[in-house]
């Protein structure tokens, strides 16, 4: 790790180079208050973007914008800001860290090329940490860990690396001791260099001295084991390790660096973001470990169903995926990262996904909820810009005369719906227009009508995620709506084969008629996770019987076929279907008539399957982590059994790691069960109470639903 240079021993900031290896595209990860938006507020007071430290508490951070944030004390909403260190700049998105929110994470680590993992340095890796750990995996975006709060009552570095190492099973590579614990917590031993960081009280900036006498023998030790770890991993360092039976600073540093790039190890480092202790070392490391654009493999894509790649080359065909929209007053923003090219604005631009050509009005630099115009962005780039129509997140923007398709970011399918009317009548149509606006920004909302009663049902991740969709209908255009209660989205699905279901479509009513014949296989697909999930369709039509485009007409007419099934309207999931065989007329057969074959067919196996008891009603479920004083640990379990949980974990710790005398109960639960379990678990504990949650898919439902 590189020193300190004596301009970063003080608040103000080094000018960016502005060349495509000085730029860091970097992502804040964690649970939800693990210190995720305190870290990132003491980056922007650290580099000098700011001149005073937002607090969460007091509802004056720079990220944490929106009034619910504020009011809510919570990230809901991933936020975008720059900043410069040490001749780089740092494009930095704070992301929530509640679990209704997940899909607001992954849209950003999409386009992001590494990130800080943030865990808390007595809980040390919770729920949410994981889950946010294996969606980084799932992009393969090199990552950072920071041990926080290293002040509070219990911290301890060491636990917190073990259930990082057991829980997210990576190789830690700890680059950090702490100097004093808990209230005495004043600064760490950087093991790379071996020196001291001390901040003194009321000091904002790092002072580099030698390690303390007392603290020499400790740190020559885990020196020692860091240089083993490393060599364990790295041919080069291991090589010098044998030879010497050391390692020097330089092999060190640039083992970590490639380490950290192929995701090897994870480079842990320690500090107190709200205190400030900790943020420059972190900021180094930023630098010195991760990823420029220019280091990342080329983005890929797809055109004509051919693959590409593309460099993050400024000279290459424009090239850039939207990972946010947000409609405020100030118009509609359009967050993207370029990859490749250049935009400028006044430029156009050709929308890969709808196959629309779009102007860009203005390209801006974002902080928050304040932006700077700028001329242009190029490859590396995070900004936002003005004046396209279409544009979604997961939207490929690419040159007009080099067209490409990049992957959009996955979307989550909701598990809990409200039903949603405007108080007064003439309401209605406002309240339709904000709705859909809504779920443009957010592709985790989705809207339906109910065919039952009319209603329009509004459908999310959870019931904090609708709570902040319906607030922002009330606050930002002041309409009046009543909520119905939650619901949870069942699912339906098929647990035995129905063979050989032949089925013909013939409709003669003057003129070109309609003419399809198909024989299905429909069978349960194999469950993978927590239960089956998705849907498969194969053909095994020989001799041309079926021609490829009529196939393709009968996959989409099975995929109409899933959005009600037969126990209840619920879609279904986890079927696989195999187009066995088919014929056609020379006049009558059409996409259209396969299609509705293979709409009705697939209906009609599910029919049959309902009458030989083969559907069955899945609900969704999670894993629920309670923590509890001991004394309520019972009545915790006993409700829980009330509530249809499994029971999968309950310990009671009396060291320093949970609190003493705390309980820690994980159980699987419905979802149905856990509406309105917070206010419950606090009556039951005196507010002492709090549980985390984690979706697990769907499992089957009683038979009585």
């Amino acid at each position: 790790m590189r020193s300190l240079p004596n301009s970063q021993t003080t608040t103000r900031p080094l000018e960016f180079r502005g060349d495509l290896a000085a730029v860091r595209n970097l992502g804040i990860l964690a649970h939800v208050d693990a210190g995720k938006t305190t870290l990132t507020e003491r980056i922007l007071y650290a580099t000098g973007t700011t001149h005073k430290r937002g607090e969460v508490h007091e509802g004056t951070t720079v990220t944490d914008f929106d009034p619910q944030e504020r009011d809510r004390g919570i990230t809901i909403f991933a936020a975008a800001v720059s900043c410069a260190w040490g001749g780089h700049r740092i494009n930095l998105i704070d992301t929530p860290g509640h679990v209704d929110f997940a899909d607001e994470v992954t849209r950003s680590l999409r386009v992001l090329d590494g990130a800080v993992a943030v865990f808390d340095a007595v809980a040390g890796v919770e729920p949410q940490s994981e889950s946010v750990w294996r969606q980084a995996d799932r992009y393969g975006v090199p990552r950072l860990a920071f041990v926080n709060k290293m002040d509070r009552a219990g911290a301890d570095l060491d636990r917190a690396v073990a259930s990082l190492r057991e829980r997210l099973h990576p190789a830690p590579l700890v680059v950090h001791m702490p100097i004093g614990a808990e209230d005495g917590f004043t600064g760490v031993v950087d093991l790379v260099r071996m020196r001291a960081l001390l901040w003194r009280d009321g000091g904002d900036t790092a002072e580099p001295v030698p390690v303390p006498g007392e603290l020499t023998a400790e740190a020559e030790r885990r020196r020692r084991l860091l240089e083993e770890a490393v060599a364990g991993l790295h041919p080069a360092a291991l090589e010098e390790f044998c030879a010497l039976s050391r390692l020097t600073e330089a092999t060190l540093s640039t083992a970590l660096r490639e380490l950290t790039l192929s995701g090897e190890g994870v480079v842990v480092l320690c500090g107190s973001a709200y205190r400030n202790r900790g943020i420059e070392p972190l900021l180094d490391a930023v630098v010195a470990f991760l990823p420029s654009p220019a280091q990342v493999p080329p983005v890929r894509g797809t055109h004509d169903g051919a693959a590409q790649e593309r460099a993050a080359d400024p000279e290459a065909p424009f090239a850039a995926l939207v990972f946010k929209v947000s409609a405020g007053a100030t118009g509609r923003l359009t967050f993207l990262r370029v990859y490749a090219g250049t935009i400028e604005k006044g430029g156009t631009v050709w929308d890969a996904t709808t196959g629309r050509t779009e102007r860009i009005a203005r390209v801006l630099r974002v902080h928050a909820d304040r932006h700077a115009p700028l001329d242009r962005a190029v490859a590396g780039d995070i900004v936002a810009v003005t004046g396209l129509k279409s544009a979604r997140p997961g939207t490929t923007l690419c040159a007009p005369g080099a067209p490409l398709l990049l992957e959009a970011p996955g979307t989550t399918e909701p598990v809990v719906s409200v039903a949603v009317e405007a108080r007064r009548r003439t309401d209605t149509g406002r309240l339709a227009s904000a709705l859909a606006r809504l779920a443009e920004e957010d592709p985790s909302l989705t809207l339906r009508s109910d065919a039952e009663t009319g209603q329009t049902l509004l459908s999310g991740m959870g019931e904090l995620h609708l709570e902040v969709a319906v607030e922002r209908v009330r606050r930002e255009h002041g309409l009046e709506v009543t909520v119905g209660r939650p619901r949870v989205a069942y699912r339906e699905t098929l647990v035995r084969p129905v063979p050989g279901l032949v089925y013909r479509h013939v409709k003669q009513e003057g003129g070109a008629g309609q003419f399809a014949h198909v024989v299905l296989d429909v069978a349960p697909l194999e469950e993978s996770g927590d239960g089956p999930e998705g849907f498969a369709f194969a053909s095994a039509v020989v001799g041309g019987r079926v021609p490829r485009e009529f196939v393709r007409a009968v996959e989409a007419g099975c995929r109409d076929a899933l959005a009600e099934g037969p126990l209840g309207g619920h879609p279904v999931t986890g079927v696989r279907v195999t187009l066995t065989d088919g014929a056609t007329h020379p006049k009558d057969s059409s996409e259209t008539a396969f299609r509705t074959a293979g709409r009705f067919a697939l209906r009609e196996a599910f029919r049959r399957a309902r009458e030989a008891g083969a559907m069955l009603l899945l609900e969704p479920v999670a894993e629920v982590t309670v923590t509890v004083p001991e004394e309520a640990v019972g009545g915790v379990l006993g409700d829980l059994a009330a509530r249809r949980g499994r029971v999968s974990r309950s310990a009671v710790h009396t060291g320093a790691d949970a609190g003493a005398g705390t309980g820690v109960v994980t159980a699987t639960v419905p979802l149905a069960e856990l509406f309105g379990y917070a206010t419950a678990l606090r009556g039951r504990t005196r507010g002492r109470g709090t549980f985390t949650t984690r979706p697990l898919g769907h499992a089957p439902a009683p038979a009585t639903r």
